[in-house]
């Protein structure tokens, strides 16, 4: 399939920092960047077909993302390791210090992918799968096929159908595909799933979602997510967000010098004996008894 990708972008701050890599194949587009952003730096992308990118280094404490201009401004979500964007989804990007990254984009029309998920999952799931997008904070399999790609867009050394074949791995390997094919995992949410929705409270200071965000993060309706949820960890959403809550707020407790009225601020509760019962609840003691247990060793 004869393919050229047509995205919009516009930069602000952003520049390559050696000659841009890119190889086109059969229904996509392979395009490997070195490039630095300045602090403050902005990049607006939109895209008419689905897209892969994927960064050699961690830049999710320099870059933020949104899927609205004054998501960004707002503070966004941290840039993860690996993004699936589904085709016309938009994207914001907002640098908050200078960096230096490295990242492969894999622009792919979408009838190649069909081509791809239709044999095993049928036109309408496969459609419905290229629909989710997709944020995962590490994906070693795919960086080390992301490695062999960017090789060989940069020399050339084997037929087009190694580098495709590479891609389509990438992609699948990426894609919120069900492990059973039904839309969850043996009855409850894919290991993929739970890594987005783990990925989404991390993004949040507070530690804090809705049932019904956390859902909308996994692509679920909040009635089908409380239930497939519970079946997955043996809790329910707003449990298991509590158990998060603490691990961060004993996190803080031993990471830093902030009080304990100063976590519970921090964390959304309402005061610090709000914060005391919720921790007592869950590690069995206050968490000036838990800190002091922590310190001694």
């Amino acid at each position: 399939m004869s393919y050229r990708h047509q995205m919009t972008c516009h930069t602000q701050g952003i520049r390559a920092t050696e000659g841009v890599r890119w190889r086109g194949l059969d229904g996509m587009v392979g395009v490997f960047w070195r490039a630095e952003g300045q602090k403050g730096a902005r990049g607006y992308y939109l895209s008419p077909d689905p897209r892969i990118v994927f960064f050699l280094n961690d830049v999710s404490g320099h870059i933020r993302i949104a899927n609205r201009d004054e998501g960004v401004q707002a503070g966004g979500r941290p840039m993860l390791r690996a993004l699936y964007v589904p085709a016309g989804v938009p994207l914001w990007s907002g640098f908050t210090g200078a960096h230096r990254f490295a990242h492969l984009d894999l622009h792919i029309h979408r009838d190649r992918l069909l081509r791809i998920l239709s044999p095993s999952f049928g036109a309408s799931e496969a459609l419905a799968i290229l629909q989710r997008p997709v944020e995962v904070p590490d994906a070693p399999a795919i960086a080390s096929l992301a490695a062999l790609l960017v090789d060989e867009l940069s020399g050339p050394a084997r037929h087009p159908v190694f580098a495709e074949s590479l891609a389509g791995s990438i992609a699948t390997g990426l894609l919120d595909i069900p492990a059973g094919g039904d839309g969850c995992a043996a009855g409850g949410l894919t290991p993929l799933q739970m890594r987005r929705l783990a990925a989404r409270l991390q993004s949040r200071q507070d530690r804090r979602l809705t049932v019904a965000e956390m859902a909308a993060a996994v692509g679920l309706s909040e009635s089908w997510f409380a239930a497939v949820f519970k079946q997955t960890t043996g809790q329910t959403p707003l449990q298991w967000q509590r158990g998060q809550r603490i691990a961060q707020a004993q996190r803080l407790l031993t990471e830093s010098d902030l009080t304990v009225a100063d976590v519970a601020a921090r964390l959304g509760f309402s005061d610090q004996a709000h914060l005391t019962r919720a921790f007592r609840q869950v590690a069995g003691q206050t968490p000036a008894a838990w800190r002091r247990m922590q310190l001694a060793g």
